[in-house]
């Protein structure tokens, strides 16, 4: 048995806890670089609003009390280890989904509504942020359990012979998604209950085990385990558009030092080494009119590493072989590739080691206690303004949980 937590439009519930005037007001938080809706209240669907509009179209209800938030990604993390600490302290097993979803193994819990109604509670009370639970004895089923929550109470458990997959799309089932959605539909199949009866042969040929599984769950069967340790990425990237066309060299490089450095910290994380690195920048694919080139290249080291400064001299290499003067780039990123446990990599017989991990491990400890890049290399230096890289971030809070010089004042 599976109940799977989720937060209400988390990304706006976590802004609340800190400014409880935005309490009852349509709120939306916009994407990277303010760029369209990821997160609504109820307030402000009942405006309209659909899930990635874009902001520009949002500013004329702003005179009906919609309130816009630009995305605030490190408060909304530490808020997310807050509920998951709190989870973990009452669930037997659980599986972190997502920033804002987590499944738990509620197997031999008696009562199960009435004890997943007072885990929300207790979520909502430690943390400030609401959520449903939804609840089957598969994750698919729970995934539909949380749908139905989300309307019906805040708790919701759902069986394999429930009446209520007759009213869900099955383009909407957990797994399935649009392009499988088509293919059923075309075969008559339109809600989550013909999915679930209709004939496997039939389901294996349009999507084959993915989509038997899909089934199975669906009929009560689980085949999807909880993942209580997630797997290692098999790559990370970190890129970003910018706030302003950039055509300087030095300022991209700026750029992508940045970006390099933050994928290396994110590898050390996951306790990995990489042994390629791939860059790319681009100009502006919506502006076909502005002259276009969107380069990338990747770059093979010599030995696997884990340390920023060999990971930015591939980078820096790698943008000098691809860098073209007269373009305005719009977006730029950074990739490492072959990724392996530090615990594997092999020696070099003819290379004296380099002891840059100690190094690192300090950066790194740094930067987690006194904000990113209290500590960083040269090449990523800003002075004075926001360099025009940076992303727009025109109404974000405060940093209330990550950064002691924000931290929210009480005015008694």
């Amino acid at each position: 048995m599976f109940a799977l937590v989720d937060a209400n439009a988390f990304y706006c519930s976590a802004e609340r806890i800190f400014d409880p005037a935005l309490r009852n007001k349509p709120l939306v938080v916009l994407s990277n670089n303010d760029g369209n809706a990821i997160s609504r209240t109820d307030e402000a669907k009942a405006l309209g609003i659909r899930m990635g509009q874009p902001a520009h179209e949002l500013a004329p209800l702003r005179r009906q009390g919609l309130v816009l938030r630009s995305a605030n990604f490190a408060l909304y993390g530490d808020i997310s280890a807050r509920v998951v600490d709190v989870l973990r302290e009452h669930a037997p097993a659980l599986e972190v989904y997502s920033i804002d979803e987590s499944f738990l193994d509620v197997r031999g819990i008696h009562h199960v509504i009435p004890w997943c109604d007072r885990l929300r509670a207790r979520v909502h009370r430690h943390t400030g942020i609401p959520c449903a639970v939804g609840i089957g004895k598969t994750k698919t089923l729970a995934k539909l359990g949380n749908r139905l929550a989300k309307t019906s109470g805040g708790v919701c458990q759902v069986s394999s012979s429930d009446s209520a997959l007759a009213t869900f799309d099955v383009g909407d089932v957990w797994g399935v998604g649009s392009a499988f959605g088509k293919h059923l539909a075309a075969h008559g199949i339109h809600t989550a209950a013909q999915l679930r009866d209709a004939s496997g042969d039939l389901i294996r040929q349009i999507g084959g085990v993915v989509l038997a599984r899909t089934q199975r769950e669906l009929q009560g069967h689980p085949c999807l385990a909880l993942e209580e340790s997630p797997p290692s990425p098999k790559q990370i990237m970190v890129s970003r558009s910018f706030g302003q066309r950039v055509s300087d060299v030095d300022a991209l490089a700026q750029a992508l030092s940045t970006f390099a450095q933050r994928a290396c910290a994110k590898l050390r994380r996951h306790g990995l080494t990489t042994a390629a690195i791939g860059v790319f920048f681009s100009t502006d694919s919506f502006r076909p009119e502005m002259p276009q080139y969107h380069p990338s290249a990747t770059i093979g080291l010599a030995h696997p590493t884990d340390d920023s400064r060999d990971v930015l001299a591939a980078v820096f290499a790698a943008l000098r072989q691809r860098f073209r003067p007269g373009y305005a780039y719009k977006r730029a990123g950074v990739i490492l590739y072959d990724l392996a446990a530090v615990a594997d990599r092999q020696p070099d017989l003819f290379r004296q080691p380099v002891q840059s991990s100690p190094l690192m491990s300090h950066v790194d400890a740094i930067n987690a206690r006194f904000g990113r890049n209290t500590v960083t290399l040269a090449s990523s230096l800003v002075h004075g303004m926001a360099p025009a890289w940076s992303m727009r971030q025109a109404a974000r809070s405060p940093l209330y949980t990550t950064r002691i010089d924000q931290l929210p004042h009480a005015r008694c």
